[in-house]
């Protein structure tokens, strides 16, 4: 569980951390006088500005602190059931909300302290009744499924960009979500480190086609669409299906007569997470003058 919550906290503090980065990279000499972000606008990325953002050591400090957090979830889904390091990972924008209220002085409002307070006690509540990993290893036709379903992500990102942007945003952050799912299984798929068996284990090439699928559609979702939207939708996608995976084929379990208590955690650590959702980008700070609601 520590290195769930250690995942969490690691995915969280970097998102913080690269959006002051690319905020002081958008005051810089190139970009006078414009506010953060607008030079990307509906135009998509900004490669200068990118660039610009590769020089600050926050930035970089976010990107290292990524990488750690992704060491971390995989150690988690070494240990623990699918359904607790889903949970887990969902509340880094629970990380991302209090970090950015300290570092960027975004305001909070009561529902949100809320929300923060809601997924932290999920989280406990998965905590004490979460069991040990499962012990099935997983059937060569769930490795092609998720090989498969990578593959489906994909294709749904492409059908997507047709879609009106309200749904546009819910359909690619769902399909981020999907592909996040997809490495959350594929690293309990696979059971050897050895080039003979990477290599020739389809859930290896499941992971990186996922993540990397995940990635694009994500970015997709929150350039071109309501990153609430979208964040509810990867948080979804992330979290249920995977769980239903680790339970049913690959024997997750919870402790014994807590199945109950497990059920209960996740549904509140999901629910906190998607009060949360706004926080699925780089969060901005808010005009002192600004009133704040209760």
């Amino acid at each position: 569980m520590v290195c769930a919550l250690g995942a969490a906290v690691c995915f969280g503090t970097a998102t913080v951390l690269q959006a002051i980065a690319a905020r002081a990279a958008a005051r810089g000499p190139e970009s006078p006088g414009s506010p953060s972000g607008s030079s990307a606008g509906a135009s998509g990325v900004d490669a200068a500005l990118m660039l610009r953002a590769l020089r600050e050591w926050r930035y970089i400090a976010g990107l290292a602190l990524d990488g750690v957090g992704f060491v971390l979830q995989i150690a988690a889904l070494r240990s623990l059931p699918i359904y607790t390091v889903g949970a887990a990972l969902a509340a880094s924008l629970a990380v991302t909300a209090v970090v950015a209220a300290w570092l960027l002085h975004v305001r909070l409002s009561g529902l949100e302290w809320g929300a923060v307070a809601v997924v932290c006690a999920g989280l406990a509540m998965l905590g004490l009744a979460s069991g040990e990993e499962g012990d099935k290893t997983g059937s060569t036709a769930l490795k092609y499924a998720m090989l498969g379903t990578a593959v489906v992500v994909l294709l749904l990102g492409a059908l997507a960009g047709r879609l009106p942007d309200r749904g546009r945003a819910l359909a690619l952050g769902l399909g981020a979500g999907f592909g996040f799912g997809v490495v959350e299984v594929s690293v309990r798929l696979i059971d050897g480190l050895t080039p003979s068996v990477l290599f020739t284990n389809p859930a290896t090439y499941a992971l990186l086609l996922g993540g990397g699928a995940a990635f694009l559609l994500l970015t997709s979702a929150l350039q071109r669409g309501s990153v609430t939207t979208a964040t509810a939708g990867l948080v979804i996608g992330e979290t249920i299906g995977p769980a239903v995976v680790g339970v049913v084929w690959l024997g997750d379990r919870t402790r014994e007569g807590l199945a109950w208590l497990a059920v209960l955690g996740f549904a509140v650590a999901v629910a906190g997470a998607l009060a949360l959702a706004r926080f699925g980008e780089a969060p901005v700070e808010v005009d002192e003058s600004e009133s704040v609601v209760p």
